[in-house]
């Protein structure tokens, strides 16, 4: 029996009533007239003095590239009268949003009396470039109840918003609404179905719905290029691309990214120059793909030649590629020079802070290292135990900057690789005492690996057995694998191995002990080992692991997990699709404490 086609499933979706949304909307707003009663009668250019003012207006906002002129431009348009007229307040809320003042943007849209279908369609894109992108759909569905006739932009950007929060529920009713006002087959919003689907974790519909499309487009294949990339499945995602007549540089930078996630830096450096022979300029976000495939296969080689490319092209190395910079040459064992363009960045943030902190504490000079945190810190006014945290709440690097959790696993990890027990011991004071750092798995086992590098074996196991255990910690846990996966320190293994199986043999039962054992080998890479222990504790029926456990194999050979922190307003790169259904890749101020979340973020782990 044939399989039901997309229209057929879709059907269920457009007899049900109405949409169950438990979160409340973002905004109140008070309901506007019906949408069945817009008329031409609020035209505001009926007379000569309207018309010229219209047209000042309509220039400026065209011109208008700035916050505080928009402001401005707004003013003039409540005080002469225009601030109904709707092509122009169509354009007022459009730039708002695009200059990232969706909440602004909602506030002036309660005051339009008779929004057309073009402002609406702004305030639902505008949800779904923000950190509520599910209020998009409450929005909607508002709206909707008023008379809103949506149209094909409507469901392109709602569509996307579900795809970005991973809503499937959501998405499949907006499909139904989709076909129900009949502009699913719509190429845009064809082009947001596969993405909101593969965002799902649903590759195989979102690949049906290609299959069904009677025109596709390059967003087209990438999207399905991309969904295939994102679950591992190369061999498939690099078929289509190889089938593709035309490629433009977002479909190789999916492909080279693939690679990177796939654990392959192989595949994706011969892809990489493959792409220049072709002929292709890659933007930053190649060049950061790059640099970090170099770094995690440590070829040093090629990542000179991917530094000296951006050289010869005069490309101004921008905070995100400095960073890259200095991240590559740390992990191929040259701190120096990632010392040197460290110190030729004129800005500077936490980030680039942390990974030249990281590269001279675990891939250099552990006593450089120390050096520059303190450096760092100089004027955080550490000589009082007073911080002003309000001061450095910004961490731009303006006037000394707040070291956060990463920072404190670079400078405990020197202090374990030269033995320097006083030292570490206050460093780890200052990070709970005075700069509120909360300790987690990375720091105790850096902890315990300093007691055992001078000897001091019972107290490595007193720490490690005092650790405490939080059960909401498991997505964090692999970013710490990660990075103690680069923390090589004398007899690591085997020390760690000791002290887990004493624990073992102490409380056979305690899966905290079977957790840190899992944790040794991991970070280790000794995953015949993982395995082993696995079985081990289903033979022994040993209860369920604590949270905080490094147990995600996956995310561990394949580096961290960047969670939700880009949900959170400090995005690095977003891909999303917008307007037409297209890929826009934007690159934001990094603002994020993490040197391996930047990096992973950025090529899209």
């Amino acid at each position: 029996m044939a399989r039901p086609s997309i229209k057929q499933q879709l059907l269920r979706f457009t007899t049900s009533s109405s949409i169950h949304l438990y979160s409340k909307p973002y905004f109140y707003y008070s309901p506007s007239p019906s949408f069945s009663s817009l008329s031409n009668s609020n035209d505001s250019t009926s007379t000569p003095r309207t018309f010229s003012l219209y047209h000042q207006n309509l220039h400026l906002l065209e011109k208008c590239q700035h916050i505080t002129h928009l402001y401005q431009i707004q003013a003039q348009l409540i005080t002469s009268g225009l601030s109904q007229n709707l092509s122009l307040a169509g354009r007022i809320l459009k730039l708002f949003i695009d200059l990232g003042y969706v909440d602004y943007a909602v506030f002036i849209f309660r005051y339009i009396n008779l929004p057309d279908t073009f402002c609406v369609n702004a305030v639902i894109k505008g949800y779904g470039c923000s950190s509520v992108p599910q209020q998009a759909v409450v929005f909607y569905f508002e709206m909707l109840r008023d008379g809103f006739c949506p149209n094909g932009f409507t469901f392109s950007s709602l569509i996307s918003s579900c795809g970005k929060k991973g809503c499937l529920e959501l998405g499949q009713e907006c499909h139904g609404q989709a076909f129900k006002n009949g502009v699913d087959g719509l190429l845009p919003v064809q082009n947001s179905l596969i993405h909101m689907y593969a965002s799902c974790g649903l590759v195989e519909v979102a690949g049906k719905v290609l299959h069904e499309m009677p025109v596709r487009d390059i967003v087209s294949w990438n999207s399905i290029i991309a969904a295939h990339a994102k679950i591992g499945d190369l061999g498939i995602a690099h078929k289509l691309f190889d089938a593709m007549a035309h490629k433009n540089l977002v479909t190789w930078n999916i492909m080279i990214v693939g690679y990177l996630n796939g654990g392959n830096p192989g595949c994706g450096l011969k892809l990489f120059r493959k792409m220049v022979g072709a002929g292709v300029g890659g933007n930053d976000a190649t060049m950061v793909t790059a640099l970090t495939l170099c770094g995690r296969s440590a070829r040093l080689k090629e990542g000179r030649s991917v530094h000296g490319s951006l050289v010869k092209k005069f490309m101004d190395l921008s905070l995100i590629i400095g960073t890259a910079l200095i991240d590559m040459y740390s992990k191929c064992k040259r701190a120096d020079v990632a010392r040197v363009i460290f110190d030729r960045m004129r800005i500077k943030n936490l980030v680039s802070w942390n990974a030249m902190i990281l590269g001279h504490c675990i891939h250099g000079n552990p006593e450089h290292g120390l050096s520059l945190y303190l450096k760092m810190v100089d004027k955080c006014g550490l000589e009082h135990r007073k911080i002003d945290f309000d001061k450095f709440k910004r961490r731009d690097g303006g006037r000394g900057i707040l070291p956060d959790e990463i920072t404190f696993v670079g400078v405990l990890c020197a202090c374990a690789r030269k033995g320097l027990l006083a030292e570490g011991r206050n460093y780890f004071n200052q990070m709970t005492n005075v700069f509120k750092v909360k300790p987690n798995f990375a720091h105790y086992w850096c902890m315990a690996n300093l007691f055992a590098s001078i000897g001091l074996m019972q107290e490595a196991m007193e720490i490690l057995r005092n650790m405490p255990v939080e059960g909401d910690a498991s997505s964090e846990s692999s970013m710490w694998a990660g990075l103690l996966g680069s923390c090589r320190f004398q007899g690591d293994v085997a020390m760690g191995e000791r002290i887990a199986k004493a624990l073992i043999e102490e409380d056979p039962q305690n899966g905290s002990y079977y957790a840190l054992l899992l944790n040794v080998y991991s970070v280790a890479g000794q995953w015949d080992d993982v395995a082993r222990i696995r079985d081990i504790i289903k033979e022994r029926g040993v209860r369920k692991l604590p949270g905080c456990s490094l147990l995600d194999l996956t995310e561990m050979v394949h580096g961290l997990k960047v969670g939700d922190k880009w949900q959170q307003g400090i995005p690095v790169i977003s891909t999303r699709i917008r307007g037409a259904g297209s890929f826009v890749l934007s690159v934001q101020s990094v603002q994020l404490s993490n040197i391996s979340e930047v990096m992973g973020t950025i090529v899209g782990l």
